[in-house]
């Protein structure tokens, strides 16, 4: 399987000919469904789901997301899936699980919106926005680093709960190149201390998985 970050929370998985996006928003830049077969969406916010991209997509492009972000969606051309917290499907020849409900909370004063995560192939967890305790062996997690809903604290202690032996900084694209910096320092203090491979993938580029 080859992972390849295309810009701040969105990802493309590739295996066997066959492509599979996940949460493909408005700050990731351009291309994002370029041959893909399908789509993964955790939640409504426009960093992770661009409504005007998917407004152009092909037909043939299926969609799986939480009711909320499908309600937002309304009439697109593309399958629209409502997944929730406990399901499995295969999209894109991917096999993938649901865990997860909820956001993290942003703001007091700001209503919790539904946030699905993904397993994909039981070897890539992408948990959105949030912290979610997958409760199952996740081999390559896909970690928030920045965002307004989160602490540094959150994110090494949610490492050393999940303990993957591959971990890569997602949500990241506010960030300067000072605080890339910063979140490259930290990450890669956790890498040595847990004695796996953790650290931040550039935009555009890939790992191979197994």
């Amino acid at each position: 399987m080859e992972l390849t970050k295309l810009g701040h929370a969105c990802w493309r998985l590739r295996k066997n000919g066959s492509t599979l996006v996940i949460d493909p928003g408005s700050f990731s830049g351009e291309g994002l469904l370029d041959g893909a077969s399908a789509v993964l969406i955790t939640h409504e916010h426009f960093d992770h789901v661009d409504t005007d991209l998917l407004r152009k997509a092909s037909p043939d492009l299926e969609v799986f997301t939480c009711r909320a972000v499908a309600d937002h969606l309304g009439e697109i051309p593309a399958e629209v899936r409502v997944v929730r917290d406990g399901d499995a499907f295969s999209a894109a020849g991917f096999g993938v699980r649901v865990i997860g409900e909820w956001h993290a909370l942003n703001h007091p004063d700001v209503p919790v919106v539904q946030n699905v995560g993904f397993l994909v192939d039981e070897e890539v967890f992408y948990p959105g926005d949030a912290f979610t305790p997958p409760g199952v062996e996740v081999p390559t997690l896909l970690v928030p680093t920045n965002a307004p809903w989160m602490r540094t604290a959150d994110m090494v202690a949610y490492l050393r709960e999940v303990r993957p032996q591959r971990a890569y900084s997602t949500h990241d694209g506010l960030l300067n190149e000072i605080g890339l910096k910063i979140v490259d320092n930290w990450i890669s203090m956790e890498a040595d201390h847990q004695k796996a491979d953790f650290r931040r993938i550039p935009v555009g580029e890939s790992v191979e998985l197994p």
